[in-house]
């Protein structure tokens, strides 16, 4: 104000002068009033300033709270830093503000010209390094296939964002976007919001008694016997009557069909697992997927994973379940609000086999911006579990025998000095599955796929008083899952073990008769036997284009005598290990690996 009042008297003074002033006096005093005038003007533009800065510091939020409500969409503000050593100043502050207005500018015009923001970003104000979030988030939902690709992987391989711009990608993305990053190797965790908080349980109930609720409200048709015979067993017992049996020895319906477990095995958790295997196979029936939704089975299946974090074996029957609704693609949705991705990113990088194999096999389902093939229960890919640029030219499949399984046949012959060495997790030394580890980075070009079926010896359907399945049964079950997973669309070479042989000559015997399986027998160009009893059939007979190698054990040498087809290599090594190499040097996986890259050579080359 002072300032204002000397430029008024100047003013006053010029303006009553009686004698008419000196040149040099009249510019002496318009450039006093220039002067004090430019003065004002700038002192009052940075008293504005401040004030705008101030009001803008005393208004800001603080959004740590609203972080825990999900599934929103939220617009995140810097909270205020009390450390007086992040004060960057006021000329900082100024050209902060004068880069914002540019930048608004910029956006206004690009909007004009080319549109590249949505509606709601354009009026976003935003920060200079947040742009590209915006940017990212916009290309994601293009309606353009390759450019939502290129946006997902740039999200994937950027690890240098603030945690609240993760935030703002995990509560503004769509789900193919979510699923995408879930199946991206180098994603952050951070991406992937916290699951909902779970509905409290009923008043008197228990998870076990909601799993059987879950159970009791299933159909109860389209199923076989054995299964229809396990569910109502389930339903018909209490954890009263079980924990009421001597010993741990539980029969179920007093029919004297023992179930047997250990004395420190809590009733409720066996109860429960029971609940589990029945419901897996009911997971297996897409309108029964339907039902287990809508009675909050994904709920209920969430807080039993929770509470079981050290019983891997109710877990993986959990993500079974999760695996078999993935299929089913109008469950998608669903899947994705219930917060099991964030559940199932975590488990995909796990370093045990079982745990991320599971997982990939859920997402994989998820997935179908880039996967056409649907994986059902039992079909497990090792590689790859990821989205890759690696064009894949062929399939490997892995099929166990009996008391075998997907991962467990498969993995490195134990040893004293490998024991030792496991806690390294060095791969190289050993492995756990050197289909996945090994022969993935030996052949990188590989669709490696591993197959689990239910055997006599180990599956619970062997207590089931109702006739057992016959090996004809389970190759057509077989063969229908893996013409699902596209087995046959690509050139295959089949690994067996033991039972598993006789799987894959009964499997490739089916193909050949009917005319929608051709291309599984066209494209088949090897197969390896490791111990396989083949009690003299001639494998040619179906086949002269098929390369064979046999590995036969020390039990079965006699029944592969005089075959007349492929190689036959004896090994000094048991029924159990012949498929287990002692490391990656060694003969078995090297003359594996050479039989592999031989039967495929055209086509790897291509």
């Amino acid at each position: 104000m002072s300032l204002a009042a000397y430029c008024v008297i100047c003013c006053r003074r010029i303006g009553t002068s009686t004698s008419p002033p000196k040149s040099g006096t009249h510019w002496r005093d318009i450039r006093n009033i220039i002067k004090f005038t430019g003065s004002l003007i700038l002192g009052g533009s940075l008293f504005l300033t401040y004030e705008v800065l101030a009001l803008k510091k005393a208004v800001t939020l603080d959004t740590q709270v609203v972080e825990r409500e999900k599934m929103k969409s939220y617009i995140y503000v810097h909270t205020v830093s009390l450390d007086k050593g992040e004060n960057h100043g006021i000329a900082w502050q100024a050209r902060k503000e004068l880069h914002k207005a540019v930048r608004k500018v910029l956006a206004t015009s690009a909007k004009i010209l080319r549109n590249p923001f949505a509606d709601p970003f354009s009026t976003v104000d935003i920060e200079d390094h947040e742009c590209a979030v915006w940017l990212l988030l916009r290309k994601s939902k293009s309606d353009d296939k390759t450019t939502r690709l290129e946006a997902v992987r740039e999200m994937s391989e950027t690890h240098h964002w603030h945690d609240y711009q993760y935030r703002i990608i995990a509560q503004a993305c769509d789900l193919k976007t979510l699923i995408g990053l879930a199946r991206s190797k180098e994603s952050d965790l951070r991406f992937f919001l916290l699951p909902p908080p779970l509905p409290s349980l009923k008043e008197d109930s228990s998870t076990e008694e909601e799993l059987r609720q879950l159970l009791a409200s299933l159909p109860q048709t389209e199923l076989d016997e054995c299964i229809q015979y396990f569910t109502s067993l389930a339903l018909s017992e209490s954890s009263q009557s079980l924990a009421a049996q001597k010993g741990g020895l539980w029969c179920f319906g007093g029919n004297g069909l023992p179930y047997a477990e250990s004395f420190g095995e809590v009733p409720s958790a066996t109860v429960e697992m029971f609940c589990l295997e029945a419901i897996v196979k009911h997971s297996e029936i897409s309108t029964h997927c339907d039902k287990i939704e809508a009675n909050g089975g994904l709920q209920l299946l969430q807080r039993l994973y929770r509470l079981h974090k050290d019983c891997p074996k109710v877990q993986r029957n959990i993500m079974r379940v999760i695996g078999n609704m993935a299929l089913n693609e109008h469950l998608h949705s669903s899947i994705v609000r219930s917060g099991w991705v964030s559940i199932v990113a975590e488990a995909m990088k796990s370093h045990h086999i079982m745990e991320s194999s599971h997982a990939a096999r859920i997402l994989a389902n998820l997935d179908r911006e880039t996967v056409q093939e649907k994986y059902q229960d039992g079909v497990y890919v090792l590689h790859p579990q990821y989205r890759t640029s690696q064009p894949i030219k062929a399939d490997v499949l892995f099929i166990h025998g009996l008391m075998g399984a997907a991962f467990k046949t498969w993995r490195q012959q134990d040893s004293e000095q490998a024991v030792i060495e496991k806690p390294m997790e060095d791969e190289d030394r050993y492995t756990t599955c050197w289909p996945k580890t090994w022969l993935a980075k030996d052949c990188p070009a590989l669709r490696i796929i591993s197959v689990e079926y239910d055997t006599s010896l180990s599956d619970w359907r062997a207590r089931c008083p109702m006739e057992r399945k016959s090996i004809a049964f389970r190759s057509n079950e077989l063969l229908r899952k893996l013409r699902a997973a596209g087995v046959g669309d690509r050139p295959v070479v089949w690994i067996s073990h033991s039972m598993g042989g006789l799987l894959v000559k009964k499997m490739l015997l089916e193909a050949s008769t009917k005319p929608e399986m051709s291309t599984v027998i066209n494209n088949t160009r090897g197969i390896i036997f490791y111990s396989v009893p083949h009690h003299g059939s001639r494998l040619a007979e179906y086949s002269v284009n098929i390369r064979y190698l046999l590995f036969p054990s020390l039990e079965v040498k006699e029944l592969s005598k005089d075959l007349g087809i492929g190689d036959l290599i004896p090994v000094d090594v048991n029924h159990l290990n012949i498929c287990k190499p002692k490391k990656k040097d060694a003969f078995l996986y090297q003359r594996t690996l050479q039989f592999i890259r031989e039967a495929l050579a055209k086509d790897l080359e291509n």
